[in-house]
């Protein structure tokens, strides 16, 4: 298994948004949802709209922990995503990321690493996949809070030095230490 890592550059998710965009509008929504909130993509595919439009929260059962997790959509999220809803009338039942086969079945994993890992290709990004979006998530939650507790809390991490690692602020610090180091 390839280890993926965050996106660590404000204007690469700007370019891997609008790649995604136009490849197909609903692969940007995956992407918006996985880095503003942190959920697995597993979670993100199942999501239907009566999930996410016009809630304050989402709330569902992980499918990777069996457990409870409820996560705050905030103004921006909400709008946009209620937008992309409207413009592509989908209606309650729908699922939000919508495989083109079949009536009503979400877009696979693997689907969504291919988009994914597409998009990335083309902006010459590698160690990218769908876990990408969870770490991106981390990785700026941080890098904004530098609050390792509350990160370790929403990632449901038994320890802070697992959370840092997980989001590579431990591999930005070694290879800063090293940056200047020459003997």
């Amino acid at each position: 298994m390839n280890t993926v890592q965050p996106i660590r550059s404000q204007k690469q998710i700007a370019e891997i948004k609008e790649e995604l965009k136009k490849i197909d509008e609903k692969y940007y929504i995956m992407f918006v949802l996985g880095i503003n909130t942190g959920l697995r993509v597993s979670d993100i595919l199942t999501l239907k709209v009566s999930d996410i439009y016009k809630k304050r929260h989402i709330v569902i059962v992980e499918q990777k922990t069996r457990k409870n997790k409820r996560f705050l959509i905030n103004d921006k999220l909400q709008a946009e995503v209620s937008e992309y809803i409207k413009k592509n009338e989908l209606s309650e039942d729908k699922y939000l990321i919508q495989s083109r086969k079949g009536d009503n079945k979400p877009v696979s994993r693997v689907q969504a690493y291919r988009v994914l890992n597409q998009a990335a290709a083309l902006l010459g990004l590698d160690e990218i996949g769908t876990h990408t979006m969870r770490k991106t998530f981390g990785y700026w939650h941080y890098k904004q809070n530098k609050d390792v507790a509350i990160l370790q809390e929403i990632f449901n991490h038994s320890s802070p030095s697992i959370t840092l690692r997980y989001i590579g602020i431990n591999d930005d610090i070694k290879d800063e230490t090293i940056k200047g180091f020459y003997l």
